[in-house]
């Protein structure tokens, strides 16, 4: 847990290569553990992801989307979080600007915000997504590819068809 804390505070005050480190170590924590997903949220790291997203290199933009990509899945607080946080806004820049990893992860956040939250999906409807994912469809790597027709499939679903409630009962939206 110490190096987590450690590495959340570097996403706020290291340079672009420190802070793109970070993300990355952070990427891989999250990837191998819900007990690490959960010390990274604990720690506070998700609002300096999200910031990175905005303010960081390409590298360090496209970590930061694959550690909020590992803490989006499967744990609704999280994502919940991250919303919170205004990723979506974010996310959908780096789908349009973003380097081939950046827009997969980016990609894949969107996938895994939208999966069981309405809100959700209406923001990042309302934010421009879906123009983005679809053009991804057919330019993106095939890891852009599979997350954004995954996230094509979740923003696409009904209640009833995949499990969904309103986030607004949580205050995350």
């Amino acid at each position: 847990a110490g190096a987590i804390a450690r590495l959340g505070a570097l996403l706020q005050s290291g340079s672009k290569e420190g802070t793109a480190n970070a993300a990355g170590a952070l990427w891989n924590l999250a990837a191998s553990s819900e007990e690490r997903q959960a010390a990274i949220a604990t720690a506070g790291a998700i609002a300096p992801l999200v910031t990175l997203l905005q303010s960081g290199s390409q590298e360090g933009e496209a970590n930061a989307a694959g550690a909020l990509k590992s803490l989006a899945l499967g744990c609704e607080e999280h994502r919940a979080a991250i919303a919170t946080a205004g990723a979506i806004a974010p996310l959908v820049a780096l789908l349009q600007s973003g380097s081939e990893e950046g827009k997969a992860n980016a990609a894949g956040v969107l996938r895994n915000l939208a999966f069981d939250c309405e809100e959700h999906r209406a923001a990042i409807a309302t934010a421009g997504a879906i123009a983005l994912l679809v053009a991804l469809l057919q330019s993106g790597s095939e890891e852009g590819k599979a997350n954004a027709a995954g996230g094509l499939r979740d923003l696409a679903a009904r209640s009833g068809e995949r499990p969904a409630h309103s986030c607004k009962a949580r205050g995350t939206v």
